[in-house]
């Protein structure tokens, strides 16, 4: 028997393991009218038959997708940045505002400042409320200690989530986000800092699946991201890298170089650099809401998918950049400025992010033996999910089979 039956659902889901890309980006199933059957927290029947089971949950018509995946927030983080808003009001930019010692570092100190229990509480509040916007998993970059002792802080934070939260989370050591103040002057010093002690006891803490570092003007050159990631990829560690967000340093490049399972933002990015992710395999995930709040341009997100690189969209939910977690923004702004059509929006925010942490064989669709993370919608269709925007639309969540909201 059945543990839960959830009837009359239009369905639609994207299917496989590996991440979709080319002519396959937006090919989902869609099946109406057709009931989902859940057993030990893992889906078991799809299908028109009336099974017996425990529980049954009316679906009423509406659609259920698999539950989304964000694979690319800055979660545990102290403090807040709203004293930012007039001076990008004002005109000053994102690297204006770090060079001044703002951004990024204005958070290292609220967080260095924090302690395990604050930013715990602050974040669990954080995966409640993205829960209840229909996120299932969430991938958690460090990032705001730029200290062995704070970044460790992050991560344990990150991981007792992991471990008591409905969501699941999955860290990634970004220590490479800023240079510290102390190490404004020599930032050399720094990088050394980073490869030969925070690396080795990241990685001997298991704490971290992944490392990520900051490619940027005035943060890290390619040259230093090469020897951060390397030094990542020797110590078992998977990479990720923030490549092409302002600047075009040569991240994207680098990404496909070291076999990166993700490079991130990519706004900045050439024809040079679209042909090597497409070779690679490395999975461009594109943060749309980071552009809108900035004001930026947008990442040629079409131009990618015609090049064959799978695409993912997260949120970047962070204090300064984007200060928002609501993953359904982020879906219909991929659908009106990158002019992705829905069922390839739906697979960036399922399958394809899904893949981006290496979680495809566990989640991200909707099919018998994946994780029952499902999502029933307070609509009938995935072309009403993606047109409405400012509300929450997700009716009831499902995590591991059981009912979250």
């Amino acid at each position: 028997m059945l543990d839960l039956l959830i009837k009359s659902a239009n369905l639609a889901t994207p299917l496989g393991d590996k991440p979709k890309k080319g002519e396959d980006f937006g090919s989902i199933l869609i099946e109406n009218d057709t009931n989902i059957g859940i057993c030990d927290g893992k889906i078991a029947y799809i299908g028109r038959e009336n099974r017996e089971a425990a529980k049954i949950l009316d679906a009423g018509g509406n659609l259920v997708t698999p539950g989304l995946v964000d694979c690319h927030t800055h979660l545990v983080f102290g403090g807040s940045r709203q004293n930012e808003l007039e001076l990008k009001l004002s005109g000053h930019d994102y690297l204006e505002i770090l060079a001044a010692g703002g951004g990024i570092l204005s958070t290292v100190e609220s967080t260095r400042a924090a302690d395990f229990d604050e930013l715990y509480n602050k974040s669990a509040k954080f995966l409640d409320d993205m829960l209840r916007h229909g996120t299932t998993t969430v991938e958690s970059k460090s990032g705001y200690g730029l200290n062995l002792e704070t970044e460790l802080k992050q991560l344990k934070v990150a991981h007792k989530l992991q471990n008591e939260h409905a969501s699941d989370v999955v860290s990634t050591f970004m220590g490479a986000h800023a240079i510290p103040k102390e190490y404004k002057e020599n930032p050399d010093a720094y990088v050394d800092l980073i490869i030969n002690e925070m690396i080795p006891s990241v990685a001997k803490s298991g704490l971290a699946k992944y490392c990520d570092i900051f490619c940027e003007a005035g943060v890290f050159n390619s040259e230093q991201s090469k020897k951060i990631l390397s030094a990542a990829k020797d110590s078992g560690m998977g990479i990720k890298i923030h490549a092409n967000e302002i600047n075009n340093l040569g991240g994207a490049l680098l990404a496909a170089e070291l076999g990166a399972i993700s490079a991130e933002h990519l706004i900045a990015s050439n024809h040079d650099d679209m042909e090597a992710l497409s070779k690679s395999g490395t999975i461009a995930v594109l943060l749309p809401t980071t552009s809108f709040y900035l004001g930026k341009d947008f990442a040629p997100a079409k131009e990618m998918a015609e090049k064959g690189i799978a695409l993912a969209i997260a949120s970047d939910f962070n204090p300064g950049s984007s200060p928002n977690y609501n993953l359904q923004l982020s879906m219909t702004l991929a659908c009106l400025k990158y002019r992705l059509n829905p069922s390839q929006v739906l697979t960036a925010v399922t399958l394809n992010a899904a893949c981006a942490i290496d979680l495809g064989n566990s989640k991200g669709t909707a099919e018998i033996g994946k994780d029952a993370d499902l999502v029933i919608w307070d609509c009938p269709d995935l072309n009403y999910l993606l047109y409405r925007f400012g509300n929450n639309q997700a009716k009831i969540v499902i995590k591991n089979g059981k009912r979250a909201f």
